[in-house]
């Protein structure tokens, strides 16, 4: 269980509440920052398709690490005759 959610909460003492030492989920401002892009652009991508998965809790926006690097990894390219991903 050293990789699952669960190995990264960790007890606080004395109180005995959790803390989570590492993130998941990133806000949109965040998600951006991360891939180097706009805000804007998330949005838009949002609306349009074609963008990275996202959760929606509420009226938040939050964003996966681990679709932000698959996102990422699928645009990648080795020349730009390369095709989109299917």
């Amino acid at each position: 269980m050293k990789n699952s959610p669960i190995s990264d909460i960790e007890p606080k003492a004395p109180s005995g509440q959790m803390v989570i030492s590492s993130r998941r989920f990133l806000t949109e401002t965040e998600a951006a920052r991360y891939l180097g892009v706009s805000r804007s652009f998330l949005a838009k991508k949002r609306c349009t398709g074609g963008g990275c998965r996202f959760c929606k809790i509420g009226r938040r926006v939050l964003y996966d690490i681990a679709d932000l690097d698959a996102y990422a990894e699928q645009a990648k390219r080795r020349s730009t005759s390369d095709s989109a991903a299917a």
